[in-house]
């Protein structure tokens, strides 16, 4: 029995071996897969650049009545404030003064700075402010290549490039390049839009979205078919110039306008990771 036994278990042990050696050997040829040379896909990254708003948004009227109530509870349920109970005391001294009991010698003299006058010198100060217009120049032009509109939106980058023989407007993005990581390209397709360096903040290394469509039929052959695009966040830090770019041929847009740009499915997939708070 020792012999058929240990027959068994040999033969056990050798299809484990083989069933290791095939899952190693299948997990190579599908992570290596992607980036070999007989894919008729080619591989794309594209960067979602956004320009977070610069102000807070305009409140609604529900939101605004909201406000208020809970203005007012808080007012209704709060202290005194220093300067508050100063505006009393002043009030109280004056009322002494005005009485005819009252006795300058039981006050010293001296020059008082009330907190009636501190309120006048605010309000003056105030009326000098002089408050930033929430609709620029950019928002009456509807000049769409100016970074300095809807601010209170959250902007985002469209390019326009040329496919076949169509202008299509899209992401930033470039083909993938041996030895890249996926970011690394989406990285470079926006530092090739300008000669100056694009300050940015990637959000992760993981794409956020993905999308894939076929080239026009003039482009395609047995090699090459269409693109697999890995989308990536990215926010803008400061200012921006596109050095690269002709006026008219980017623009920054926010959610609702996109639709006057994307194609319908490029669209759908899209929407997916743009979201505006």
């Amino acid at each position: 029995m020792a012999a058929p036994v240990g027959r068994l278990l040999t033969g056990v042990l050798s299809c484990r071996a083989l069933a290791l050696r095939a899952s190693v050997a299948g997990c190579r040829g599908l992570a290596s897969a992607p980036g070999s040379a007989g894919s008729p896909w080619r591989l794309h990254g594209a960067v979602c650049l956004k320009r977070p708003a610069v102000v807070s948004q305009s409140k609604t009227a529900i939101q605004q009545e909201v406000d208020e109530l809970l203005q007012q509870i808080d007012l209704e349920k709060s202290f005194y404030s220093d300067h508050e109970l100063q505006l009393m005391k002043d009030a109280e001294r004056l009322r002494r003064k005005q009485s005819d009991l009252y006795d300058s010698d039981d006050e010293e003299e001296q020059d008082i700075v009330m907190a009636q006058d501190l309120e006048d010198t605010w309000e003056q100060k105030w009326k000098q402010m002089k408050l930033a217009p929430r609709v620029t120049e950019a928002d009456e032009k509807n000049d769409r290549t100016s970074l300095n509109r809807k601010l209170e939106n959250n902007l985002v980058l469209l390019v326009k490039e040329k496919i076949g023989s169509e202008d299509i407007w899209m992401f930033p993005q470039i083909e993938w390049a041996a030895g890249e990581t996926m970011r690394q390209t989406a990285e470079r397709a926006l530092s090739n839009l300008s000669d100056d360096r694009i300050e940015t903040h990637f959000l992760g290394n993981a794409p956020c979205g993905f999308y894939k469509y076929k080239f026009p039929k003039t482009m395609r052959n047995e090699d090459i078919v269409g693109a697999k695009v890995f989308f990536f966040k990215a926010l803008l830090k400061g200012k921006s110039s596109l050095t690269n770019k002709k006026k008219g041929d980017y623009v920054w847009v926010y959610k609702e306008e996109l639709k006057d740009y994307l194609k319908p499915a490029y669209l759908l997939e899209v929407n997916k990771f743009v979201i505006e708070i």
